[in-house]
This record gives structure tokens, C-alpha cells and sequence, in this order.
């Protein structure tokens, strides 16, 4: 494979040199950042520290400028520079942006990683899985292969056999519901758990086939192209329906990516609200279409980082448990300060990062303990994965479930 050591040097400073300076020159080389991480906290290893990842950069940076070259002093970036850095820029980062929270100069060690990520790809490189995940989302619809006939058909027989009417690209629809492959493929009863809510709310909404894959593998691997192909998608779906709302399915960095990302990305504002699915659950409680009976089983709720501490939105998810959830506990640390799964930003689906995400659910595992509880539950069909597998390699026997579909199974009807 031929790496384009000098390409991924011009992507650097091209994503990054415009707040590169500020972030090199304001890192106090302190170590808060370290023990935020929960990789570093896991491995024990310095290169995990999260301000470490600013390194690879700042010799690409140093190396293109001309005063340092000129007199023969600039650093060479180097092939082996770049495999090397590889792990810290993918294997070993889920851009939770708990670093930042603890960071004294407020770093944003997250969107650096991002846009690194973007150099990498320049060059020809990134991990195999998950640029294979960002290729099948832009030849086959989405990373798992929903293409659209199986998302009708998987509706058809959600439909049937949960007795629910799941419209797809009905006409003159509102709000058109988006969905994660994670959750068709692997837990489908997400999808018809939040036709339950709408249809039970009265909203006027829809499903489309034309629009449908909230997650972007395109983003999470550096595929600048392919990430604005996987929000176009939904974005002119949209906007031909003429909805007034989209929303987000239970996957954490698809909420960031569209409701965040989106506008910047394709260079234009968006002609309509996009919310996570809590939020609009929210929404609709705040209405009073909403009602629910206790739901008395004793659980801790894990935040999803792109929506909870990135995303801004760990209030809801409270205010849809509040007078419903009789037993939630909290965990400590929680909402915005919550540590994360281990396997966002695409960590997840990375085969050769397995073990270390799956010795840092340890932390999590911990943290449900200290609750006195025995059952996470989550807004993020990618979180609910990771902790599935994760679950299975430290033989717990703790349950997760989906907090969409706990609020489905406790409506009260009319």
C-alpha cells in the first residue's frame, strides 16, 4: 500500500492550522487530560495520555513551516511516523471530549482527533473495518448493509408482529424519524418502540427509504466525502418532504455529526430542527401528549458523550425519567462527566482495538456497582453494543437496556 506521507502533512495543516497554534501554545503539559481518559486509566500507558495526540500534529506543523525549513531544522514526517500515530488518532480515542471537561485551558482534544482523522484518510491510511464501514454506508446505504428493501422489509414485519403502524415515506409527514443499521440489524425492537411513541403522541411522522441512515461512518473515518454523501442523503430527503423535524435515533456521534456538524459541513444552514430522540421525548412530555406508568425496575442511566457532554443534552434524558423511573439511580460521575463506553467514534467497529475497549468497560461495570443497581440503561444503540460485547468478555451478569423502548413498553393507552 502506497502512503502519501507529504499529503497527509498538507491535510493537517489544512484542517487543523486555523486553532492548531492557539491549542499547541495553550497545553500546560499538566496531565489532567490523562486521568479523564479511559484508555489511559485502563492501560496505564503515557502515549494514551489524550494531550499526546496533539504531537503527531504539531510535528506535521513544524515541518511545514518555511523559517524551520529553510535552515535545515524542520522535523520530517516520516511512514512510520504515521503508522505509528495511527493507534493514538483511531484505536485509542472515541472523541468522547471528557479530556476538554478536564482540561484548565479547555483544549478540544475531540475535534483535533476528528479532523486528524481526515489526514489519515489523505494518506491512505486508517483501520481496514472501518473504512470498509464508511465504504458499505456509501455503496449499499449503510455500514451493516441496510439497503433500502431491507429496511422496508424490516418494518413490514415489525409492523406485524408488534401491531404497530410504521409509515414509510408517508406524504405530508412533519417529522421524518431517521434510524441507526445498529439498531435495525441488531435491536429492531427500537424501531417499532419509537413508532409506539409517535403514533401514540399523535405526531405526524414518517419513516423514508430514501433517507434513512442516521450513522456516518463517512465522518468517523476521515472520508470527508463520504460523510457529506451520508448527510445529504438525509438532508435532501428531508427537505423534498418539506418536514419541519428530524430525528435522531438512539446513536450518539449521528446526533452530533447531523445536529452539530451538518450545516458546517455541507456549507449552509439546515431548513429545519434536528433533535436526538430523548429530546423529542422530551419534547413531547413537556406537551403533556406523554403518558407513562411507573416504571419501578432498579437501573442507572449511562450518558451517551455525543449527546449528554458533547451534544448538550443530558437534561432530558432526566426530565423523561423524572415522576416515571421510581428506582433510577445515578451514577457518580454522571451526565456531562460520565465516562464513556469505550467504543465510540468508530472505536467500536475497529477489530484490533477489542481488547483494551473491552478492559476499560471494567470502569463501568464499577460504576453500576457503586449504585447498588444491576441494569444500565441507554440512549445509544452504539454504547449498547459495545457494553453487549464487553459484558460477555467480563462474564457480568448485569442487564442494559434502551431507554426509547422501556418509554414504549410503559405508555398507558387510551
Amino acid at each position: 500500500m502506497t502512503i502519501d506521507v507529504q499529503a497527509a502533512t498538507r491535510s493537517f495543516l489544512a484542517q487543523t492550522e486555523a486553532h492548531l497554534v492557539s491549542y499547541l501554545e495553550g497545553c500546560l503539559h499538566c496531565g489532567q487530560c490523562a486521568d479523564a481518559c479511559l484508555f489511559y486509566r485502563t492501560s496505564g500507558d503515557p502515549r494514551h495520555t489524550p494531550a499526546y495526540k496533539l504531537f503527531p500534529i504539531a510535528k506535521a506543523y513544524k515541518a511545514q513551516k518555511w523559517p524551520l525549513r529553510w535552515l535545515g531544522l524542520a522535523p520530517k514526517v516520516t511512514e512510520t511516523d504515521l503508522q505509528e500515530w495511527e493507534e493514538l488518532i483511531f484505536d485509542t480515542c472515541t472523541m468522547c471530549g471528557r479530556c476538554t471537561e478536564a482540561c484548565p485551558m479547555a483544549i478540544d482534544i475531540a475535534s483535533i482527533v476528528g479532523q486528524a482523522r481526515r489526514a489519515w484518510a489523505v494518506a491512505g491510511l486508517g483501520p481496514a473495518d472501518l473504512q470498509a464501514a464508511a465504504e458499505n454506508s456509501r455503496d449499499h446505504g449503510s455500514p451493516l448493509g441496510l439497503t433500502p428493501e431491507k429496511l422496508e422489509d424490516r418494518l413490514d414485519w415489525l409492523a406485524d408482529d408488534e401491531e404497530v403502524d410504521i409509515p414509510l415515506d408517508k406524504t405530508g409527514a412533519e417529522v421524518l424519524l431517521t434510524v441507526s443499521s445498529i439498531e435495525a440489524m441488531k435491536y429492531p425492537k427500537s424501531l417499532s418502540a419509537m413508532a409506539k411513541i409517535m403514533n401514540h403522541a399523535g405526531v405526524n411522522w414518517t419513516f423514508s427509504a430514501h433517507g434513512y441512515e442516521a450513522t456516518n461512518f463517512g465522518y468517523l473515518a476521515g472520508r470527508a466525502d463520504i460523510a457529506k454523501t451520508m448527510l445529504m442523503r438525509i438532508v435532501s430527503t428531508a427537505e423534498a418532504a418539506g418536514v419541519k423535524t428530524v430525528v435522531i435515533p438512539e446513536c450518539g456521534h449521528a446526533y452530533g455529526v447531523m445536529r452539530w456538524g451538518a450545516a458546517n459541513i455541507l456549507g449552509r444552514p439546515l431548513p429545519f430542527e434536528v433533535l436526538h430522540i430523548t429530546e423529542y421525548i422530551a419534547k413531547l412530555k413537556r406537551e403533556g401528549k406523554l403518558k407513562l406508568k411507573p416504571y419501578d425496575k432498579p437501573f442507572t442511566y449511562h450518558d451517551p458523550c455525543q449527546v449528554s457532554r458533547r451534544g448538550g443534552a443530558a437534561a432530558d434524558a432526566r426530565y423523561i425519567l423524572d415522576g416515571f423511573a421510581t428506582q433510577f439511580h445515578e451514577m457518580t460521575p454522571t451526565a456531562e462527566l460520565n465516562w464513556c463506553c469505550g467504543g465510540g467514534g468508530g472505536v467500536q467497529a475497529m477489530s484490533r482495538a477489542a481488547e483494551l475497549r473491552n478492559k476499560a468497560f471494567k470502569i463501568k461495570i464499577d460504576q453500576v456497582a457503586a449504585t447498588g443497581t444491576d441494569t444500565l440503561v441507554s440512549a445509544c444503540a452504539n454504547c449498547r453494543l459495545t457494553m453487549d460485547e464487553s459484558k460477555l468478555y467480563w462474564k457480568w451478569d448485569g442487564g442494559l437496556e434502551s431507554l426509547v423502548e422501556i418509554v414504549a413498553e410503559n405508555l398507558v393507552e387510551a
